[in-house]
């Protein structure tokens, strides 16, 4: 076996026993790209090793889907089959653990009307409902990986050949996610130890809110709710199965109260939404509504996933990621928000996780509405983090602590 297949199994055997963490006799789906099938295949080779029941894969092809959006008729556009719908249910009701490999070109939609693409996402959003609640509450273990593409490499590396793109781009993930250490389980348990200690600052100090000040732009104050929680690492089912949700992850998390954003914020990097990038744009809020909103680059597509519905008018998800971190460092713009978002200080407009309050898991939704969280179709984060960020906490009793200062930790 030569090193790259050594680093690739090393990885799928990460993604299984770290990223989602199969139980003996546990169903594991996979949502893989057609381009990613010898990886996905690895993974599944080495789930049913580790005790896994069956392997399911749902794979999807994101040419045929380009060639639906531009040739089918509009209507197909507002349904999503029960039987697909059927298939998630079904294996999240039995606790499967799910994971997607995240994968996408970045422009490979730029042609198509941005329209299409957002009735479609309303409709599976609508549709999946129940499933993606059950991803958010954490009542199935489910992890997020990604590995190269012809498409992404070389929209990532544009100057050079599109093998040594992707080889490139292998170099850099293998980095990212720690493959390329002797024990990569033993480094991930060494980093979600780290990320804890952030976890416990901002929890020790239970702010009131956070106020960011940047030199692009930003000028913000996130308020937050009583008896929020920070995040991060390391995540547990309800049978208290660990798993990681995004590999790679760099972020601590909480959410902000629904009505207590206030100011201008200002993007940092480029969101892929739905195969269109968004680029260069701000929000400003008032009283957590976003009442305006500019793009010099995706302004329709922007326009669009803002007005998904009532509630992607509003942000769910605070994130705190140094900007001296290992994807930063790279100086890659990944145009995948998995990578770019750990990169980045970031927030996410629409739904917030129910995790990041105190016994959210068992609150309805209006008790969660009640308690300041937001609630949405929509769940997409966006990067804000810059060298010079400074981002303030409130106490309770009003005075001020550092928390971010020149992008980083100020603690």
């Amino acid at each position: 076996m030569n090193k790259k297949d050594e680093m690739l199994k090393k990885y799928a055997r990460l993604a299984v026993k770290t990223g989602v963490n199969i139980q003996k006799g546990q169903y594991l789906v996979i949502m893989s790209p057609i381009e990613c099938a010898p990886f996905t295949r690895m993974i599944s080779e080495i789930a049913y090793d580790e005790g896994a029941k069956d392997v399911i894969i749902h794979w999807n092809d994101e040419i045929s889907t380009k060639i639906k959006f531009l040739k089918a008729p509009e209507e197909i556009f507002e349904v999503m089959p029960q039987w697909q719908v059927d298939s998630y249910l079904y294996y999240a009701r039995e606790g499967a653990a799910f994971l997607s490999i995240a994968a996408s070109n970045p422009e490979l939609m730029k042609d198509v009307n941005p329209a299409r693409i957002s009735k479609s996402q309303k409709t599976r959003q609508l549709a999946l409902k129940e499933f993606n609640q059950r991803l958010m509450t954490n009542k199935n273990a489910w992890s997020i990986v990604s590995i190269p593409t012809v498409g992404w490499s070389t929209k990532v590396f544009p100057e050079v050949s599109e093998s040594e793109a992707v080889e490139k781009l292998w170099d850099s993930i293998f980095n990212i996610v720690r493959v390329d250490k002797e024990d990569p389980v033993k480094a991930w348990d060494e980093h979600k130890n780290n990320l804890k200690k952030s976890m416990e600052f901002l929890n020790s100090n239970n702010l009131k809110a956070l106020h960011y000040k940047n030199s692009i732009g930003t000028d913000l104050t996130i308020e937050l709710p009583e008896n929020h929680l920070w995040v991060g690492g390391a995540e547990y089912t309800a049978e208290g199965v660990e798993f990681i949700a995004n590999m790679p992850t760099e972020e601590v998390f909480s959410m902000p109260k629904k009505t207590g954003v206030n100011g201008t914020v200002v993007s940092s990097k480029p969101l892929n939404y739905g195969g269109n990038l968004i680029d260069n744009f701000s929000f400003t809020f008032k009283q957590g509504r976003i009442v305006d909103f500019k793009a010099e680059k995706g302004l329709d597509t922007l326009k669009h996933l803002v007005e998904t519905d009532e509630g992607s008018h509003y942000l769910g998800e605070v994130a705190l990621v140094p900007y001296d971190s290992p994807i930063s460092n790279s100086g890659i713009i990944f145009f995948n928000t998995l990578y770019d978002e750990n990169a980045s200080c970031h927030l996410a407009i629409g739904k917030a996780y129910s995790s990041c309050i105190k016994n959210g898991e068992n609150m309805s939704e209006e008790e969660l509405e009640e308690a300041g969280a937001n609630n949405s179709l929509a769940h997409v984060d966006f990067m804000i983090g810059t060298p010079d960020l400074e981002i303030t906490g409130i106490k309770q009793d009003g005075s001020k602590v550092p928390v971010f200062k020149n992008g980083n930790w100020a603690y």
